[in-house]
């Protein structure tokens, strides 16, 4: 599959090296792809499946754009590709908005929202948000199964996903549907407990898991 990569920090390398290695078309999409600092700090993930591009060329020939850029920016700049580059496409969206004052920029209506009602010809599924880039791409380096999110509004949008949280090594079972795109308020706002959790054991590197009750 091609996978178009809007950001090139620390969760669109992670990203990019994990379907990558997968066997997928990755290319990264940067605002400044020829910077030699971008070239360097990219050098690691480039390879036979990922290369860095412009934005633009990222989004042109994807069946899958995903929004690793900061969540305060990504509408202008998903803005700035255009609505008819992004029409049809599956945007998997994993950013979050911080303010300055490290308080959540999307209160009220999330940024996974937001993109859906800014671009409504776009299939927008929320994802991943929830956990740090190293545990994106590798669920089974924690001790112990764990859970994974989706929301949207676009079934079928939803499967594609699925398919690639696969293909980073999370299971059918650890992968929980949460229904439309209105339910990515409760994955975003996660963020603020996700610090805490962070804060209290002194790592990134963790995640939680979701504990049905038992039949009968």
């Amino acid at each position: 599959m091609r996978i178009g990569i809007l950001g090139t920090g620390n969760v669109g390398r992670a990203l990019a090296a994990g379907w990558g290695g997968a066997g997928h078309e990755v290319v990264l999409g940067s605002r400044r792809p020829g910077a030699p600092e971008v070239r360097a700090a990219l050098v690691p993930v480039l390879g036979e499946n990922v290369r860095v591009s412009d934005l633009d060329a990222a989004v042109a020939d994807a069946e899958v754009v995903v929004n690793a850029t900061p969540g305060t920016v990504s509408v202008p700049l998903l803005g700035s590709v255009g609505p008819a580059a992004l029409a049809g496409k599956v945007l998997l969206d994993v950013a979050v908005g911080f303010g300055a004052d490290g308080t959540l920029y999307h209160l009220v209506e999330s940024l996974g929202e937001e993109l859906q009602r800014t671009f409504p010809a776009t299939r927008v599924v929320k994802t991943l948000c929830t956990v740090d880039a190293g545990v994106m791409v590798a669920p089974g380096s924690l001790d112990g199964p764990s859970t994974v999110f989706l929301s949207g509004d676009d079934e079928g949008a939803k499967r594609t996903v699925g398919g690639l949280l696969r293909d980073l090594g999370w299971t059918a079972d650890s992968v929980l549907d949460l229904g439309g795109i209105g339910t990515a308020r409760g994955q975003e706002h996660f963020a603020l407990l996700f610090l805490g959790i962070a804060g209290a054991l002194g790592s990134y590197g963790f995640n939680v898991r979701v504990v049905p009750p038992t039949n009968g």
